[in-house]
């Protein structure tokens, strides 16, 4: 079995990218963070290891959208582990036949699977001792 060390980030659709990442900056105090890295978007926003990942929606009106992507609602629920659970992870997964797929962030490594009802949860670990 894997363990999972804790929640890495929380992932927001926004109507308004610029008035989101003021707003989270001024009012919650969290900084911005990789944005060299990954440019624009996401905007992740940070306090201490703790980070909201704001994406801005594909249209001006996200409650009439019908993907999650392009809604307020939350986008992906992520959670941190380290590169030894990472590996264990997507060996049980393979095990279960539960289908995920990878992502390389430069930053980090990612798993992405779906629950059973759709929601989209990440596996991410920093530890990048080689490839998934």
């Amino acid at each position: 079995m894997f363990h999972i060390r804790q929640i890495d980030h929380v992932a927001l659709t926004v109507k308004d990218l610029d008035h989101s990442i003021a707003w989270y900056r001024d009012i919650l105090g969290l900084e911005r963070r990789h944005e060299a890295v990954w440019g624009r978007v996401p905007a992740m926003m940070c306090a201490g290891e703790i980070g909201i990942a704001l994406f801005p929606a594909a249209t001006q009106n996200p409650s009439a959208a019908p993907e999650p992507r392009n809604s307020t609602i939350m986008r992906h629920l992520a959670f941190q582990v380290d590169r030894q659970n990472f590996l264990r992870a997507q060996a049980e997964l393979r095990r279960r036949g539960i289908s995920f797929t990878f992502e390389d962030h430069q930053i980090a490594h990612s798993i992405y699977l779906n629950d059973p009802d759709g929601y989209e949860i990440e596996l991410t670990t920093y530890e990048l001792d080689g490839a998934a």
